[in-house]
């Protein structure tokens, strides 16, 4: 099962793209695998040289009772000290930010997707959609012979 945001390729260049574990409770990793996920509106910050996912939306475990979890928590991103300085050094210097791209599971852990970009303007968008009809042409014209 792929949770992939669709949104964050039309909003933003990626310049580099992360594999990052996450730091999830029992009732979110199974509320995840029930589907109940949503990674749209998430970004990611970096505090205290730590990673962490902010606004990601994971529904409330039906047969969690007492024990459930907060919806839309901060959860800590799980990166390897190098990667986290490279990370910083783009958000600082270049002025990106970081978001997930995709999340999907890697055996039995979930794995998260995370880009470094760069946002859009409108202009840059009206090329890309303007790019992806004239492929759309093309490979229809391709079929048609």
């Amino acid at each position: 099962m792929e949770i992939i945001n669709r949104k964050a390729r039309h909003d933003y260049f990626i310049e580099e793209e992360y594999e990052t574990g996450i730091a999830l409770t029992g009732t979110e990793i199974k509320s995840v695998r029930a589907g109940n996920c949503n990674i749209r509106d998430a970004y990611g910050i970096i505090k205290n040289n730590e990673v962490f996912l902010l606004n990601m939306f994971i529904g409330e475990y039906k047969e969690g009772n007492i024990f459930n979890h907060e919806e839309t928590r901060t959860r800590k991103l799980l990166l390897h000290k190098k990667e986290i300085k490279k990370i910083k050094n783009h958000l600082e210097v270049k002025g990106l930010t970081l978001i997930p791209l995709k999340a999907y599971f890697k055996g039995k852990n979930l794995k998260i997707l995370l880009g470094v970009c760069r946002g859009k303007k409108n202009y840059d968008k009206r090329e890309t959609i303007k790019l992806r009809d004239i492929n759309r042409d093309v490979k229809k014209n391709l079929k048609n012979y």
